[in-house]
């Protein structure tokens, strides 16, 4: 027994991951090359401006083999900007952690990187918002973006449970109710032509009802919020 014990361990000690195949780089380059690609055009031209052809052309694939990565060109979208939301969401929550006033100051670095990607090109923010709330969402791409959202909203709850006298039921509703305020706001035609600050302003005005905050009008503990 103890012979088989000492193979299987030598087996196991001397097995490798296999690097990927020729077929597998192939797959990887393709969909890094779409996803360039679709990152450039977006940028440049708005999706509204920009074709799937396009993007094809640009990432040098056949246009049947583009949509093995995305179906739609809004798979596309979200596919791109995921990537950029995720960042942003990373950039909000380490923020959120240096000396701050209050919750509600640790709220607005957190969502402050967050609405800067989402207006960096307003069209394709506000387009990405839409698809994530109204399509397929067991489509890939679009359970990666819901998935991000998802934790852009826990990182809000885990702020306002945090030496606020919260707990952790009104914290989910509350920060449920701060990012569908962002949503909102951030895919309202009214605000379309606000500059970021004018944007951020707005925002603050609004969480500051429901983040407690010294002045800021936050409901503290002798207020929960139990239901909408």
């Amino acid at each position: 027994m103890s012979t088989l014990s000492n193979f299987v361990k030598e087996e196991s000690m001397g097995f490798k991951e296999k690097p990927p195949g020729r077929r597998e780089r192939a797959k990887e380059d393709k969909q890094r090359r779409i996803e360039e690609a679709a990152r450039v055009l977006f940028a440049e031209r708005g999706v509204g401006g920009v074709t799937t052809q396009q993007i094809a052309d640009r990432a040098d694939v056949a246009i049947g083999t583009l949509y093995l990565y995305a179906a739609t060109k809004a798979e596309l979208l979200i596919m791109v900007q995921n990537r950029k939301f995720g960042a942003a969401i990373d950039d909000g929550l380490a923020a959120a952690e240096a000396p701050a006033r209050d919750a509600l100051e640790r709220v607005l670095a957190l969502i402050t990187p967050v609405v800067a990607c989402l207006r960096e090109h307003p069209e394709n923010g506000r387009i990405y918002l839409h698809e994530l709330v109204s399509g397929d969402p067991e489509e890939a791409h679009r359970r990666e973006g819901l998935a991000l959202s998802q934790r852009l909203e826990e990182g809000v709850g885990g702020i306002l449970r945090r030496g606020s006298g919260i707990d952790r039921g009104d914290a989910a509703i509350r920060a449920r109710v701060i990012t569908s305020v962002i949503h909102v706001t951030t895919t309202a035609t009214l605000h379309l032509g606000d500059p970021l600050p004018t944007l951020l302003a707005h925002l603050r005005h609004q969480i500051a009802v429901v983040a407690p905050g010294r002045g800021g009008g936050g409901c503290g503990r002798e207020q929960p919020l139990r239901e909408l």
